[in-house]
């Protein structure tokens, strides 16, 4: 079937699935690293606990069947060595079926590590790997030329993605429609960036101007996606400018570079396409039998998309086959921020000699400049933000975090930038305290250097030892 398959969207396919490898290497990788104090056997929120009450159906997963620290390390390793393999191009040396495998394997296993992450994974863009990396599987290697059906189900993913923020903002708060959300969001957003101290500091008819643009871009460059070439090529570019620019911003984890991915796969590459024999019958057939599950699949992800109760990143099936996103309905005017600090001395008293935590990414010491890691994912660092927004976030592993301070466990404390104590010396005591978070002026940046000024605000948590710890996570 000639009309099946579109030939000149072969280097897009080559550049799409390279990306997506990276992409799953990055994730795969943040798994294996960080995962032993995260959900590990004495991890906050340990996977045995988890899959002991959540039944397979629910959260299909290899760890219901066994999980050890030891075997979730070894999946998570050879995720990242599949994801390799995918970047070099094992997928284009093997037959047709073989590459598809390939292909299949990384969703399976991150599918696995996903749906039993719990809160740390719970955020939109594990979803969007998973919807992305199944597309993958269909898009064929060097045999075949790119079939046509899945590059407009990566498109459908890529409208979904972007239309779902666009109406959320519009649905959500008013400084969106007011133009307004930006005089706040570099300063509160979860994890700041380099330069989002800059871009803070733009003008106020800078940050109307970009709130405006961003509108556009989420809720009309969408529709062009569908339209002929060379105008989808231009909607998916200027969506890829837009998301470099958000990259420049903040810490978003891998949100922008896979939207940027999926963008990829819209654009026609100038080049000629390798002649290629005819697809195979049963490979058409497979394609079009998945393509037509995705788009029944799709009604509850529509549903959602044009409901006045729109929510955003929402998985509807256990495999996150076909899901809805959106990022930031409400912009927070003020930033808090949960600063955690131990002490040695024997009385937790506030004249204590209280030695502050410092993490890798959030917020902590006025004078530490923020740095870039997205695509890389800081998973402690992220719910962090959302502790000092409620501690009803916090409610579940919090606990935990403190307990694990105290005892000075080895895999918490990889998690931070820096602990205060020596190994063999943990605290006493463990406190928390709530404060209030703003971008230093130009002025206050030149005397001080300090790029945030901070002022307390209440105890989060109060002075805590081992014991009371231990107690309170018996709790959840």
């Amino acid at each position: 079937m000639q009309w099946f398959v579109a030939p000149e969207y072969w280097l897009s396919r080559l550049v799409f699935q390279r990306a997506l490898a990276v992409v799953y290497l990055v994730a795969f990788l943040g798994a294996a690293v960080q995962f032993r104090a995260l959900i590990g056997e004495r991890g906050m929120l340990p996977v045995p606990r988890f899959v002991e009450r959540v039944a397979f159906r629910h959260a299909p997963s290899v760890f219901h069947w066994h999980y050890s620290d030891r075997f979730y390390a070894a999946w998570a390793w050879t995720g990242c060595a599949v994801s390799v393999a995918l970047i070099a191009g094992l997928d284009s040396q093997l037959p047709l079926w073989g590459g598809m495998l390939l292909w299949l394997v990384p969703w399976a296993m991150y599918l696995s590590i996903v749906n039993v992450g719990q809160t740390w994974y719970s955020f939109g863009w594990e979803s969007l790997l998973l919807e992305a990396g199944f597309l993958a599987v269909f898009l064929g290697n060097d045999e075949v030329a790119p079939p046509v059906v899945v590059l407009f189900l990566l498109r459908w993913v890529l409208f979904r993605v972007e239309f779902g923020a666009g109406l959320i903002k519009m649905r959500g708060d008013a400084c969106w429609r007011e133009l307004t959300c930006l005089y706040y969001h570099h300063e509160t957003q979860p994890m700041p960036g380099p330069l989002s101290w800059f871009f803070h500091h733009l003008s106020k008819p800078f940050h109307r101007a970009e709130v405006a643009a961003n509108h556009v871009t989420q809720l009309i460059v969408p529709v062009l996606l569908f339209t002929p070439q060379p105008i989808a090529t231009a909607a998916a570019s200027l969506m890829i400018l837009t998301q470099l620019w958000l990259v420049l911003s903040g810490n978003f984890s891998w949100l922008n570079w896979i939207t940027i991915v999926l963008a990829l796969s819209a654009v026609e590459f100038p080049t000629t396409a390798p002649h290629v024999a005819g697809t195979p019958l049963w490979y058409e057939v497979v394609v079009l039998a998945v393509a037509t599950g995705l788009v029944a699949l799709s009604y509850r992800p529509v549903r959602n998309l044009f409901s006045r109760r729109q929510v955003m990143n929402r998985s509807f099936d256990p495999l996150h086959l076909v899901n809805t996103y959106g990022a930031f309905g409400s912009i927070s005017r003020v930033r808090y921020e949960v600063v955690v600090e131990g002490t040695a001395d024997g009385l937790p008293r506030e004249d204590a000699e209280w030695r502050e935590y410092e993490f890798k990414g959030k917020p902590g010491d006025p004078r530490h400049w923020p740095r870039q890691f997205a695509p890389y994912h800081l998973r402690l660092d992220w719910l962090m933000w959302f502790a000092a927004l409620s501690p009803a976030y916090a409610g579940d592993w919090f606990a935990g975090l403190v307990e694990r301070l105290l005892e000075n466990d080895r895999d918490t404390l990889r998690l931070l930038r820096r602990s205060p104590f020596p190994a063999d010396a943990p605290p006493r005591y463990v406190r928390a305290r709530l404060f209030r978070y703003r971008y230093t002026t130009w002025r206050e940046l030149r005397e001080t250097g300090a790029c945030w000024h901070r002022t307390y605000v209440r105890d989060f948590l109060p002075p805590t030892r081992l014991e009371t710890a231990a107690e309170r996570r018996a709790r959840y």
